[in-house]
């Protein structure tokens, strides 16, 4: 710090005070270089995400019929 400034001068600090509005907007990923170039936003990253999200609801095997109940 410089000697021009003092620490009583700059208040109390408050441990976490915007912890709670950073944890609600922010969602930090880091992507690999290769797909930071191919998804250039947010946008497109999550354009391709939930595109992908649909493909795999569509592959999901449906629910076997051939069980037989016992009456």
């Amino acid at each position: 710090m410089r000697a021009e400034y003092r620490r009583e001068d700059l208040g109390t600090g408050v441990r976490g005070k915007y912890l709670r509005r950073y944890s609600k907007g922010s969602n930090l990923v880091l992507l690999d270089d290769r797909v930071a170039h191919a998804f250039p936003n947010a946008e497109a990253v999550n354009e391709a995400l939930l595109g992908l999200l649909i493909l795999a609801e569509k592959a999901k095997p449906a629910p076997s019929k051939s069980r037989k109940r016992n009456v």
